[in-house]
């Protein structure tokens, strides 16, 4: 049995705001940057080979405590901090960790083989791709149900909503030839709109916070392309480590993991790199919350925590493997 301790957190109808005016996002972020004062944010670690989430300290790297879910965990997703998405890719199940108490929600079927999520920017709505069925399939997290599909033509796999939450990214593979590009303007309803063709198969899909570009990474080789969101045109070409990479956001700096080279690179939000900081191999995925960038080790079991200017602060071994990792507000 694993650790059966609940972490508390934040109260999310203390937080989750309906007006218009007063979006999730912007709750979500507040409560993140009060971080010290009562609100506590915590990292979810996948661990697929031992099929829990483990509950990472940010400030000490040490595991809280450990929640059992469905088998093989992989990747996890934060909506709005306040909920996590977690996909199991093999046996077809999503399954919604709540918040308060910290722990299972609900597994939800009927995926062939659930692969990322996206987080809409301002209501509970989560985007999941389904590779096998070849789908975005969008969830209502409130009630804890589909309640739409959108067709691709590919077997999606990484994706990214825009800031203003009308347009959808997915990559078609991890080393995709085509990228698909959704309209998401009716969130429940997004419907495929075109696709076009990276200069390299392409892997992770990650929209700026602000800048209006899009950060497409290699799926094979050693390049990012950076498009301008509002034209589609590649807008500069980057050089990297060794793929695939993954991209988080920090502020004004962007996070690029190479899990095969064991590196952070630390970019400007114009593509500038400003550093590079080692960390154990096969950190592949990165996130970023509550002041710490987090990248687990898929081949080490580890848990490296970066501060936020990319510098590596500590390292632990968590799990046998690691697969991903977001941030969620805990009190």
């Amino acid at each position: 049995m694993l650790g059966s301790r609940v972490v508390r957190v934040v109260d999310r109808r203390e937080l989750v705001l309906t007006a218009a005016a007063a979006p999730l996002a912007l709750a979500a972020g507040r409560a993140f940057a009060a971080a010290g004062g009562g609100i506590d944010p915590v990292a979810l670690v996948t661990a697929d080979l031992e099929s829990h989430v483990a509950v990472v300290d940010l400030a000490t790297g040490r595991v809280r405590s450990r929640l059992e879910t469905a088998p093989g965990p992989r990747s996890i997703e934060s909506v709005h901090g306040l909920d996590a998405v977690v996909a199991h890719t093999v046996s077809g199940v999503v399954s919604l960790l709540a918040t308060r108490p910290l722990g299972l929600r609900r597994e939800l079927d009927g995926f062939g083989a659930p692969r990322y999520t996206a987080a809409h920017p301002r209501l509970r709505i989560a985007y999941v791709t389904d590779s096998a069925a070849e789908q975005v399939v969008v969830l209502d997290v409130e009630r804890a149900r589909v309640v739409g599909r959108a067709q691709v033509p590919g077997p999606a796999r990484h994706l990214s909503i825009s800031p203003d939450g009308r347009t959808l990214w997915a990559a078609l593979g991890s080393k995709a030839e085509r990228v698909a590009l959704l309209d998401a303007s009716d969130p429940r309803r997004p419907r495929l709109v075109r696709t076009i063709a990276p200069p390299f198969l392409a892997h992770d899909v990650v929209f700026a916070p602000r800048g209006g570009l899009v950060w497409v990474t290699a799926g094979t080789g050693r390049r990012i392309a950076l498009y301008r969101a509002g034209t589609r045109e590649v807008s500069r070409l980057l050089a990297a480590d060794r793929a695939p990479q993954h991209v988080a956001f920090a502020g004004d700096l962007a996070l690029v993991a190479s899990g095969d080279d064991g590196t952070v690179r630390v970019h400007g939000l114009e593509g500038d790199l400003l550093r590079q900081a080692r960390v154990p191999s096969g950190s592949y995925n990165v996130t970023f919350g509550g002041r710490r960038a987090v990248t687990p080790s898929l081949s080490r079991g580890t848990v490296a925590l970066l501060d936020e200017r990319g510098r590596v602060r500590t390292v632990r071994t968590i799990a046998r493997a690691a697969h991903d990792a977001c941030v969620v507000i805990a009190s």
